[in-house]
C-alpha cells in the first residue's frame, strides 16, 4: 500500500501559532515522533496525536506503549531511547489539546488522495465460489486489519491492513460491491470485494466519526469532530465535492456526532454534539429551487433559501442535543438519545420538529437499536450503556413497553427477521463475558451465554438469512464465534485480534431491521 508524504499537507501557517509551537518546541518529539505523526501531530504515515484521537487509549497507558511500541505495527519501542521523564513529556504533549480548530479544507483534503488501482482496471466478477451478498467485513482493532469472511463457509478470503483505528462500521455501495472504511484519523478507504484489494483512500478530516453512502451510490458523507465540517465524496473516485462547516446560525461550530443515510428520502442526516440541531443534507437533484436558490425549511428560514450549489443543508433546530440517534422504518421519525440522560427526543423529519419524548434514562445507546413486531405493533429496542436493561419502545404511541433487566449496561443488539431472537451484550462492568437472549415474542430472557469466561462478548451480527448468529471475543486474543441462531449452539470460532464488528453485506445495503444502519 502506498503511503502519502504528508510534508505536502502539513503546511506552516495553517494552524495557530502557539498551538504549532507546543509540539515544535518539544525537540524530543520532533526528533522521534514527527516524522510518522505530523510536526503539528495532525498525522503522517502514524495516526494523529492528539486527544480526540487517542480515546481508546488511556492516558495511564500511553507511556507503555512509548517505551515497549505496540505490536503488529509501525510504532517501534523507545523504552532504551527515552528516559522516563521524557516518555511523561511526551504523554503531556500528545494528550494536550490544539489551542484552535485546524484548518482542513478543500485544499487539504484533494492533496491526501490516493489511487492504488484504477477503476478501469478492476475485474468484472468476483474470482471466489462465495456469495458476494453474504460477506462480512470483520474488523480487527487488535492490530489493525480487517479480514474479509465468507460467510457460507465462515472461512477468511482475505486479510489486509488498515488505517489506524478504523471506526463505525464498514459502509457498502448499494449494490455490495464495494466497501468503504472511515478511520479515526479522518482516512476513507474504498475496498473492492471482488479483487479483495484497496482502490483509493483519501483523508476526509483530522478525526473522524463515521461515513454514509447515498442509496444511489454516488455520494459518501463524512462526519468529522476535528475539524468541524462535514465532506461529501464521490463515491466512484473518492475526489472531495464540498466540505460543509458546521456552525448554527449565530457562527457556533460543532462536531458531528454521527451522520446517516435516510433512502426514502434521498438524504444524509447528521447528528451535532455541540449545538442542539439536526441536519438533514439532500442528495436529491430534483430539490427544488426558489430564485436560482435550494428549498429548504426551517423555523428561522421561512422562505426556505438556503445556499447555491449542491448538497443543501436543512437545519432542525432542538430543544436537547443529540449524541445518537435511530431511525423508524420508513425514515419519517428520528429517535434521539437526549444528552439530558433523561429521556429520548422523537423528531419528525417531515415537519422538522420534536413530537413526543421518551422515556428512555441511563444513556441508551440508539445506534445500535433495532425493530420488531411485538403483538402487531412496531416497536424499538434499545441497550442502556450506563443501568443494566433494554427498554422496549411502542412506535406508534412512545409509551415504554417493557423494562427488561440484564446483568449490566450493554453496548450492542442485534437480531434478525427470520429469528425470533435479539441478542444483547453486556458490555461493561464485572459481566462482560456475558450474552443475553431475548425471545422477541415474549421480552423474556430466555437463556445468558458465557462464551469465554472473562473476556469480553459483543457485538452479534447474522448472516443473510439469519440462520447463523456471529459474536466477537472483545480482546488482543479474541475470536469471532459462530451460533446456530435456531438452536443456540456454538457451530466455529475463528481466532481474531480484538475483532471489534462485523458487517454482513446484505444487511447492511437492504438496511436490515436486526442490524445498525
Amino acid at each position: 500500500m502506498k503511503v502519502l508524504t504528508f510534508a505536502l499537507l502539513v503546511t506552516t501557517g495553517l494552524f495557530a501559532a502557539e498551538s504549532a509551537a507546543l509540539a515544535s518546541d518539544n525537540v524530543i518529539y520532533q526528533k522521534h515522533c514527527a516524522s510518522c505523526h505530523g510536526a503539528d501531530r495532525l498525522g503522517g504515515s502514524g495516526p494523529a496525536l492528539l486527544p480526540e484521537n487517542l480515546r481508546r487509549l488511556r492516558k495511564n497507558k500511553a507511556d507503555g506503549v512509548i517505551a515497549d511500541g505496540r505490536p503488529a505495527s509501525q510504532m517501534p519501542a523507545f523504552g532504551k531511547t527515552l528516559t522516563s521523564a521524557e516518555i511523561a513529556d511526551l504523554v503531556k504533549l500528545i494528550y494536550t489539546p490544539l489551542k484552535a480548530v485546524p484548518v482542513w479544507g478543500m485544499a487539504e483534503v484533494s492533496a491526501s488522495h490516493i489511487e492504488h488501482v484504477a477503476m478501469a482496471a478492476l475485474p468484472a466478477k468476483p474470482p471466489f465460489s462465495a456469495d458476494p451478498l453474504n460477506l462480512f467485513t470483520v474488523v480487527e482493532t487488535g492490530d489493525h486489519h480487517v479480514t474479509i469472511l465468507d460467510g457460507d463457509k465462515f472461512e477468511p478470503l482475505a486479510r489486509f491492513a488498515t488505517r489506524f483505528a478504523v471506526h463505525g462500521g464498514a459502509k457498502y455501495s448499494p449494490d455490495g460491491r464495494f466497501m468503504y472504511l472511515a478511520s479515526r484519523d479522518g482516512w476513507v478507504s474504498k475496498y473492492d470485494l471482488y479483487s479483495l484489494q484497496v482502490v483509493s483512500e483519501i483523508r476526509a478530516g483530522i478525526n473522524t466519526r463515521n461515513v454514509a453512502v447515498s442509496s444511489d451510490g454516488k455520494f459518501l458523507m463524512v462526519g468529522n469532530t476535528l475539524p468541524h465540517t462535514l465532506v461529501a465524496l464521490s463515491a466512484e473516485t473518492l475526489r472531495p465535492i464540498k466540505v460543509i462547516d458546521v456552525k448554527d446560525k449565530h457562527g457556533v461550530s460543532s462536531r458531528v456526532s454521527a451522520v446517516y443515510n435516510a433512502p426514502p428520502r434521498n438524504s444524509f442526516v447528521a447528528a451535532l454534539r455541540d449545538i442542539p440541531e439536526i441536519w438533514e443534507i439532500s442528495y436529491d437533484p430534483k430539490v427544488k429551487i426558489y430564485k436560482g436558490l435550494v428549498h429548504t425549511y426551517n423555523e428561522d428560514n421561512p422562505e426556505g433559501i438556503a445556499e447555491k450549489g449542491p448538497f443543501p443543508v436543512r437545519q432542525i433546530v432542538l430543544d436537547d442535543y443529540l449524541d445518537d440517534f435511530f431511525f423508524d422504518l420508513d425514515y419519517r421519525n428520528l429517535i434521539g438519545a437526549a444528552r439530558n440522560a433523561k429521556n429520548g427526543q422523537v423528531v419528525n423529519m417531515n415537519v422538522g420538529r420534536k413530537i413526543a419524548d421518551i422515556d428512555l434514562a441511563g444513556m441508551p445507546h440508539l445506534g445500535s437499536g433495532i425493530t420488531w413486531n411485538y403483538q402487531g405493533k412496531p416497536v424499538l429496542a434499545t441497550p442502556h450503556l450506563k443501568g443494566g436493561q433494554v427498554s422496549v419502545i411502542d412506535m406508534q404511541n412512545w409509551s415504554t413497553v417493557k423494562i427488561i433487566e440484564t446483568k449490566g449496561p450493554g453496548f450492542f443488539m442485534r437480531s434478525h427477521k427470520n429469528t425470533p431472537y435479539a441478542w444483547v451484550d453486556v458490555f461493561f462492568g464485572p459481566n462482560k463475558d456475558l450474552m443475553h437472549i431475548i425471545n422477541k415474542r415474549t421480552l423474556e430472557i430466555v437463556k445468558t451465554i458465557r462464551p469465554v469466561p472473562g473476556k469480553t462478548a459483543a457485538h452479534i451480527e447474522f448472516d443473510r438469512d439469519g440462520s447463523h448468529a456471529i459474536l466477537s471475543i472483545w480482546d488482543q486474543d479474541g475470536a469471532i464465534i459462530v451460533y446456530d441462531a435456531k438452536t443456540l449452539e456454538e457451530v466455529k470460532r475463528l481466532p481474531m485480534k480484538k475483532p471489534s464488528g462485523k458487517y454482513n453485506v446484505w444487511n447492511k445495503i437492504n438496511y436490515a431491521a436486526g442490524t445498525s444502519h
